[in-house]
């Protein structure tokens, strides 16, 4: 199996190290390239036709919300990631407006950053947990305040999944789910999980959205 190549682009060398160093520990990812700003990210992307660019969100010269909307024009078949402090709504609708195939948050741990990376480069989307209550929050904005009541199940969901996929609807972030039903945050991301294999969906906006188009809860 060829590894996923990864270009990681961010004027701070000591976390670009670190994210280095942290991906390349899997097995199955290779680190290609490095770049300090926007304008070089798009200039290595172009020369290494990387799989993934993880693009900061802060750099000189150009951001890398610029740099994943111009992506397209120097390798279109890089798929862009940002990477970000910030969970704020205006920069995550910023990232998908400028293309990008997943949002990520700088505190985000080994695990979840590997799993991104391999969900991204299998052609899905990914959004960290917080930013997908971001887009989730901000799509609930379209419907109608009032639910009618919910139609027959077809994906057997338990009484608790319903439970946590309602909260999840209502913008409710894991640890407020966890602290709600007195159980560990690993607890309430595992039934996530489950219900998301369930819905047959990859990422939280694609459940919130078919769990409200389809009236589960």
């Amino acid at each position: 199996m060829d590894k996923i190549s990864v270009v990681l682009a961010d004027d701070h060398v000591l976390v670009r190290k670190g994210i280095k160093a942290m991906l390349e520990s899997d097995t199955e990812i290779n680190v290609v390239g490095e770049a300090s700003n926007g304008a070089e990210a798009l200039q290595v992307a172009n020369a290494l036709k990387p799989n993934i660019i993880i693009l900061d969100i802060r750099m000189p010269e150009m951001t890398g919300l610029e740099a994943a909307a111009k992506l397209s024009e120097v390798a279109p078949t890089t798929k862009a990631v940002i990477l970000s402090m910030h969970d704020s709504e205006e920069y995550v609708l910023q990232a998908l407006d400028a293309g990008a195939y997943g949002y990520l948050l700088k505190d985000t741990d080994k695990n979840e950053f590997v799993k991104a990376l391999k969900q991204i480069n299998a052609g899905n989307k990914y959004f960290s947990g917080a930013v997908s209550n971001v887009l989730a929050n901000r799509l609930l904005k379209t419907k109608p305040p009032t639910r009618p009541a919910a139609v027959e199940d077809p994906y057997n969901l338990t009484r608790r999944e319903k439970e946590i996929l309602r909260m999840v609807i209502d913008g409710q972030h894991n640890k407020q789910i966890s602290e709600s039903f007195g159980k560990s945050v690993r607890t309430i991301e595992t039934h996530r999980f489950n219900i998301m294999k369930k819905l047959g969906v990859n990422n939280a906006i694609d459940m919130v959205n078919k769990a409200v188009r389809e009236n589960l809860v």
